[in-house]
């Protein structure tokens, strides 16, 4: 924790790519804006600076289940702190949040 205090950002590494020279690449290009962990649940905001891409990552750490979203950098924040709204109109960009229905006079 007290490195995190020392330096406002941190950088992140891809643990999905298996060469090491790759790992520390992507380790440069990522950082790390905010962390949080409620329960087991861990939530990261990171910036990728080379493509200005802000994004959330959500990972059960007792379970291993997460997922990732790219997220508008205005929305980052609050994101953040509500990152299942977020995920659920990632899922659903088409759905109508009014619900309509035609009445027919007979």
């Amino acid at each position: 924790m007290a490195d995190r205090a020392a330096s406002p950002t941190r950088a992140v590494a891809d643990d999905d790519d298996p060469t090491p020279a790759t790992r520390e690449h992507v380790r440069a290009q990522t950082r790390e804006l905010a962390q949080r962990l409620s329960g087991t649940v861990e939530v990261l905001l990171l910036w990728r600076p080379e493509i200005d891409r802000v994004e959330l990552s959500v990972r059960d750490l007792a379970t291993g289940a997460g997922f990732s979203i790219v997220v508008a950098p205005g929305d980052a924040i609050d994101s953040f702190y509500h990152p299942y709204a977020y995920a659920a109109r990632r899922e659903n960009p088409h759905v109508d949040e009014r619900d309509e229905t035609m009445i027919v006079d007979g």
